[in-house]
């Protein structure tokens, strides 16, 4: 699948959206039938590992990340966070960039390449389109919850 891109404009300054899109086990909060286990010790620093495990029972899936770039936004310097996505079924990767914005607000940009072990190309429309909404409707609650 081609990786997708989604921008979100918070009032908040860098540090603090930063906070929030980083605090992994927060994710849960806001994505629908998802546990997440952060697999080694904090803080968050690069090879830093947690999966989400997504569905119910049988029908259930882990998307296991290992973060591979932290650079937390200081001084007016933009910060970003490289996910590797490194499960059986969930692979690709995730960045999420936090730069100063309008005022004292922030700009977040946030890029995904998702790709699903054994699923057709065919399918990779319907795969974006979703993605797209699901981590955009992600984004914008974490964003907006304290």
């Amino acid at each position: 699948m081609p990786a997708f891109s989604l921008e979100r404009t918070p009032p908040l300054t860098p540090a603090e959206a930063w906070r929030r899109l980083t605090e992994w086990p927060r994710h849960a909060e806001v994505v629908p039938l998802t546990r997440i286990e952060v697999l080694t010790a904090p803080p968050t620093r690069p090879g830093t590992r947690f999966v989400a495990r997504s569905g119910v029972g049988p029908v259930s899936f882990d998307d296991v990340m290992e973060v591979t770039v932290w650079r937390p936004p200081v001084g007016g310097e933009p910060g970003l966070c490289r996910l590797e996505k490194r499960g059986r079924v969930v692979l690709g990767w995730a960045e999420i960039e936090v730069r100063p914005g309008a005022g004292s607000g922030s700009r977040v940009v946030w890029r995904e390449e998702l790709r699903i072990r054994f699923l057709p190309r065919l399918f990779d429309g319907v795969l974006n389109r979703t993605a797209r909404l699901m981590f955009g409707r992600a984004a914008t609650q974490l964003l907006s919850k304290a």
